[in-house]
């Protein structure tokens, strides 16, 4: 009889042989890990609370738990949000809850990607947490505000993961190349490192992907840039139309507009659009930045605006992202103004705010006998036979009379005659 012969199993991937099961191999996060960090002060004190790491991918936070477990002599229970429903985290928090209860100890539930729990899903942590039954852990790339509810947050501590820096990132390739767990012996020139750590955008599990695979596709010990190049194709952004990414990004793009630097409107631009955003979403957004912040100063601005978006319809991408950087860098350009907008902001604010009084009756239409009988119109001055084409008639309502919401710089294009 034949014995079945196993499939031989492959080998994990570089960025798994390479993760630190020590603090002292841990690289990154000084601000919450380093020698004054508050997470490590938690750490060194044996003091494991409800933990919720907030950070980018790569950054270590899934590192960071299993450092924890280890030191803890906990086991590393890890479950993904996107993956578990209930069932599972329940199953998982009640075994830890009988262990707590015969033994004395728990395990240390991970939970990746929490943010893709909905509010009934979180609720099922809280008893638990509550108890302590259970060393907790949830990561996220979302920001918690926005995804995770107040009850969790109130239960857990908020450490922040920041990207890594190319300093960092070297540190972690260089290991990669000599340690006997990574590549054992290779090397990087020079130009094919500096590749690697900006085609990494601070990712150390990116960095790592993309070393192991330049690695496969040459033989010789040294790898370069060519052969990095060859390994790492078109960039890969980091950008999330749905996610707080996409507002950080358009409100960069916004502020660097509103403070006249064509430069980075046009790094943010670029940014964007690379990134996969709508284009049609910029262009709206152009249309605001004319009327909020120009204004009256250059009126032509909401037209070039208004034909930007207009482009973008007819022609779409890849063709309209010259329209869209004409008309980003037009009102960067010009200059600025929010007259407008606070106006219109003081105006609403008093709409909102206090009693909205009939309209006054000498700026009331009257087509019927009826109505100028009871006054509607009466005192009315039609400002064309007056010269100037103004007059002294109060339009706002008696309780308003003197406000002065439009408040613009002298400037012919915007301010009206102050008689």
């Amino acid at each position: 009889m034949k014995k079945l012969q196993l499939a031989a199993r492959e080998p994990q991937p570089l960025a798994e042989r390479m993760r630190p099961t020590t603090m002292a191999e841990f690289t990154g996060q000084r601000a919450i890990l380093g020698q004054d960090g508050p997470l490590r002060a938690l750490l060194d004190q044996r003091s494991y609370h409800s933990f919720l790491f907030w950070g980018p991918p790569g950054t270590g936070k899934t590192t960071i738990g299993k450092i924890i477990a280890i030191q803890s002599e906990t086991s590393f229970v890890h479950l993904s949000a996107a993956l578990a429903g209930v069932k599972e985290v329940r199953s998982a928090l009640q075994r830890s809850q009988q262990r707590y209860e015969l033994h004395g100890k728990r395990d240390l539930l991970f939970i990746d990607e929490i943010h893709r729990f909905n509010r009934g899903q979180q609720d099922v942590l809280l008893p638990f947490l509550e108890q302590g039954s259970v060393i907790f852990i949830g990561a996220t790339t979302e920001n918690p505000s926005f995804a995770l509810t107040s009850a969790l947050l109130s239960r857990c501590q908020l450490f922040v993961f920041s990207l890594l820096s190319a300093a960092e990132i070297k540190i972690i390739l260089r290991r990669a190349l000599v340690d006997k767990r990574g590549l054992g012996g290779r090397s990087l020139t020079d130009e094919a490192e500096e590749i690697l750590v900006a085609i990494s955008d601070g990712d150390g599990r990116r960095a790592l992907s993309y070393l192991e695979l330049a690695a496969a596709l040459t033989t010789e010990n040294i790898i370069d840039k060519a052969t990095v190049r060859k390994a790492v194709g078109r960039k890969g952004l980091r950008y999330d139309r749905a996610g707080e990414e996409h507002y950080n990004l358009i409100s960069a793009f916004h502020k660097s507009i509103r403070n006249s630097d064509p430069n980075a409107t046009l790094y943010w631009l670029a940014r964007m659009i690379e990134g996969g955003e709508d284009p049609l979403y910029i262009a709206r957004r152009l249309i605001r930045i004319a009327s909020e912040d120009i204004g009256l100063a250059v009126p032509a601005a909401l037209s070039l605006a208004v034909a930007a978006h207009s482009a973008v319809k007819a022609i779409g991408l890849p063709e309209c992202d010259l329209a869209l950087a004409e008309a980003a860098v037009y009102l960067a350009n010009a200059p600025k103004n929010n007259a407008l907008y606070t106006g219109f902001a003081a105006a609403r604010k008093d709409v909102l705010q206090t009693v909205n009084e009939p309209v006054p009756l000498h700026l009331r239409n009257a087509p019927t006998r009826m109505m100028k009988q009871i006054g509607y119109g009466k005192g009315y001055k039609y400002a064309h036979d007056y010269i100037g084409k103004k007059t002294d008639m109060e339009c706002l309502p008696p309780s308003l009379r003197g406000r002065r919401y439009y408040q613009p710089e002298r400037k012919a294009t915007e301010r009206a005659d102050d008689k």
